[in-house]
């Protein structure tokens, strides 16, 4: 318990590259988390509100002020709140219709967030949720149970929109 309370986890920089742009998120990260769900509808739709950050405020309560850099393009930067939150996040994959991934940081906080995408026999989509958060105390503030809450309220929320 004492190593993950102060656990720090690789730089931002390393999580980026040789993490996240890997296919992979932090296993070691005191808080991580896997949720899927599977989604009534076609893949361009889901990877259509997934891949447009600007509309996540539109169907995702809590989601506010987000800024684009620039396109979303992998190394694009990002900021975006999430209730109370404010996190400065880039994007290291964007493989359409399959794969969005993102690093961030917030509160000195470093996380991996995966979505990874995969079209259902019946014309669905199922969409895989992966995250590793890291820092210093965090156990103290945040748990993987609660980030699982996050996510699964996340992914209902996409798949509502979607499926409207």
């Amino acid at each position: 318990m004492f190593s993950q309370l102060l656990y720090r986890g690789p730089s931002i920089e390393v999580l980026h590259q040789q993490y996240a742009k890997q296919e992979r998120i932090d296993e070691g990260a005191p808080v991580t988390t896997t949720y899927e769900v599977r989604i009534n509808a076609p893949i361009q739709r889901v990877w259509g509100l997934l891949s447009k950050p600007l509309g996540w405020p539109a169907f995702a309560a809590g989601i506010h002020d987000v800024h684009l850099d620039g396109a979303v393009t992998e190394d694009g930067r990002f900021t975006w709140t999430n209730g109370k939150t404010r996190i400065k996040s880039r994007f290291a994959v964007v493989d359409p219709g399959r794969e969005i991934t993102w690093t961030g940081v917030s509160s000195g906080f470093k996380v991996v967030h995966r979505h990874l995408l995969e079209a259902t026999s019946d014309g669905g989509t199922r969409v895989r949720c992966e995250e590793s958060m890291a820092g210093p105390l965090l156990v103290l503030f945040y748990s993987s149970a609660k980030m699982q809450a996050d996510i699964k309220k996340w992914l209902t929320a996409l798949k509502t929109a979607a499926e409207q």
